[in-house]
């Protein structure tokens, strides 16, 4: 019976579903997280009488007629890239992104990745890095000697000198923006590489017309809202639960003209 495999792949959809939702849920607390949702899509269709088609050679043609659908599957899990929440820290590493762009990083097998999370640490050189030792880009050094350490809200980073009585410049922060941010490929360690889906990164300095402004000693938190997944959650479960009532359902029907006779 047919209804058999379509029930099964909407438990199946169901299932991909619950698993994002977790996932959000989990991230909650992660710094710069952007959260998933499931998009569906229903499968192909049996024609079995095909509107349109010619019912008498007065030229009558069947108004509606009989398509039986194949179920459904997840064919997107994209990222909803909207801003979360800023949080003060006191910590005057930490820097959160208000409005469009990525920090840049610099992986140590060469690629190039891409982070909403400001949580960044000073090296055993001074060099402003990710708590997994990154370095971000263009790879700003803090020296030892160094105080009242600033970044402005453009990406300035300065810095008191020894005995100076006034501040070093000692870089400039970058931000990279895509056309679609949603292409990014997420990679763990909240990090994201540029695909071809994402376009190529365009870089400029923060404040920049389009681009966002730094705030030091906060950072971005997830933008995963509770009710709204405990909500999603719930849906997603009753039509776990509905798709089994339909194999169910379906099994009882072909039992019963197994008995028949």
């Amino acid at each position: 019976m047919k209804a058999l495999n379509v029930a099964a792949t909407g438990m199946m959809a169901q299932e991909t579903n619950v698993n994002v939702i977790a996932n959000n849920i989990a991230n909650m607390r992660t710094t710069g997280y952007k959260r998933q949702r499931a998009d569906f899509q229903d499968l192909f269709y049996q024609n079995l009488r095909r509107q349109g088609s010619q019912t008498s050679d007065a030229g009558t043609v069947v108004p509606a007629g009989v398509q039986v659908g194949s179920g459904v599957r997840v064919v997107a899990t994209p990222r909803i890239m909207s801003q979360g929440d800023i949080e003060q820290t006191d910590k005057e590493t930490d820097l959160a992104i208000r409005g469009e762009g990525f920090f840049i990083v610099d992986m140590p097998d060469g690629r190039t990745g891409y982070t909403r999370d400001g949580s960044f640490e000073l090296d055993a050189t001074g060099t402003i890095v990710t708590e997994d030792g990154y370095t971000i880009s263009p790879g700003i050094v803090v020296p030892t000697n160094a105080t009242g350490l600033t970044i402005s809200q453009v990406g300035v980073v300065q810095a008191t000198i020894g005995n100076d009585t006034s501040p070093t410049v000692l870089g400039q922060l970058q931000l990279a923006r895509f056309i679609n941010k949603a292409g990014l490929e997420a990679i763990g360690d909240n990090l994201y590489l540029q695909t071809d889906a994402s376009g190529e990164a365009q870089v400029a300095n923060p404040g920049d017309e389009g681009y966002a402004t730094l705030l030091q000693n906060h950072l971005e938190t997830a933008n995963v809202v509770p009710v709204t997944e405990l909500s999603t959650l719930i849906s997603a479960q009753r039509a776990y639960e509905m798709n089994s009532r339909v194999i169910k359902a379906a099994d009882e029907m072909l039992s019963s003209t197994s008995n028949m006779g």
